[in-house]
């Protein structure tokens, strides 16, 4: 916008313009309001600005567009088609551009809207990616169930709790742990994110294969839990399982379901580019995956850290389900809210359709 800025601070208003554009004439004093609001606006920056007077810098920028595409196709005056250009240009961004923060803030706004609106903008992989993780689920509680021996081949090696186990120590594990000291505990939680942030970024960067390794390891990441489930639920275990598992699970299930999702957009990039090359369609995708990929790292760091403290803690049962289920309403209005944005968006952008196509060619520095 260097060179829009410099344009309009050497140009001002033209002082003659074509006949033919005797008609705008008219709208040279809006023309000049606009030109102060913007100079206002970069010089105290827009967030000091009166929402009357942005209101007012969005109406002018739209009746200026509007005026540059007729001046374009009806006058044969530069000097009015420039400075409406600039205007324009330096008007636009100034509502647009993305107001300059401080490291803490950009991070912090990106949370707020940025990693939900990516999740909405590619839902239908997540939805997707949740429809197999349920079903591999499901596959893995109800073939354990049929056939027991299906667990043992289902579960990690490493595993200890297998159908079969005692169900006292069935629950002495989902108890063990309580007594830790805090650094105990928060070297489990370091362990935790570790681990559970390098499957998702492996279920997100084997995507690239087509995504075949991705809908792998959806589906067997939710086998186990699958199996895992049918061990406690068969032995009777319901309220005190569910109060172990959900609390760090919400956030840490929602994760691996979005890292799969990022990974089936990357492999839908790879078979079916559309209209363009593959390499672009690959780096765009890659592009909202990574945006995803942070997002979910905050959430698996949440997760590790109610695994190692909250689950790990002489919480009451129905203490841990109430903790579970106001997080994951918490989530579900979060990531609702980034449909809400860009719903708004989408809704201005419509409402920005009056603009003349004249008027896009028109402004080559937007």
């Amino acid at each position: 916008m260097d060179a829009t800025e410099s344009g309009i601070e050497a140009q001002g208003v033209p002082e003659r313009f074509d006949p033919a554009a005797d008609s705008l004439l008219r709208n040279r004093a809006s023309w000049q309001e606009l030109e102060t609001l913007v100079k206002k606006a970069r010089k105290k920056g827009p967030a000091r600005m009166t929402a009357d007077e942005l209101s007012r810098l969005d109406v002018l920028y739209r009746r200026t567009t509007t005026l540059l595409a007729r001046a374009a196709t009806r006058t044969e005056d530069p000097a009015l088609v420039a400075y409406l250009n600039d205007l324009a240009a330096a008007a636009h961004g100034v509502i647009y551009a993305p107001p300059r923060r401080k490291p803490i803030a950009g991070i912090l706004f990106f949370l707020a809207t940025g990693f939900p609106r990516a999740v909405a903008r590619t839902w239908i992989f997540h939805l997707v990616s949740a429809v197999i993780f349920i079903g591999g689920g499901l596959f893995g509680y109800y073939a354990s169930n049929a056939d027991p021996m299906a667990a043992y081949a289902i579960l990690p090696a490493q595993e200890t709790r297998l159908p079969g186990t005692p169900r006292e120590e069935l629950i002495e594990s989902l108890r063990s742990g309580r007594d830790l000291s805090s650094e105990h505990k928060v070297f489990f939680a370091s362990f935790l994110f570790r681990h559970n942030f390098t499957i998702g970024i492996l279920s997100f960067a084997v995507g690239i294969l087509a995504a075949v390794p991705t809908l792998l390891l959806i589906i067997y990441n939710g086998m186990m839990i699958g199996a895992f489930s049918y061990v406690h639920l068969s032995q009777g275990i319901h309220a005190e399982y569910w109060a172990w598992i959900l609390p760090h699970g919400v956030p840490e299930l929602t994760a691996i379901m979005l890292c799969g999702g990022a990974g089936l957009a990357l492999g839908a990039a790879v078979i079916n580019p559309g209209g363009e090359s593959r390499i672009t369609k690959l780096t765009a995708a890659g592009k909202e995956a990574a945006k995803i990929l942070l997002g979910v790292g905050v959430l698996l760091f949440f997760a590790a850290i109610i695994e190692s403290f909250l689950r790990q803690s002489h919480m009451e049962t129905w203490e841990r389900l109430a903790f579970a289920g106001s997080v994951a309403v918490a989530m579900a209005g979060y990531f609702a809210m980034g449909f809400v944005y860009e719903w708004r968006e989408k809704k201005a952008r419509r409402m920005q359709g009056v603009l003349m196509p004249a008027a896009a060619t028109a402004v080559p520095t937007l």
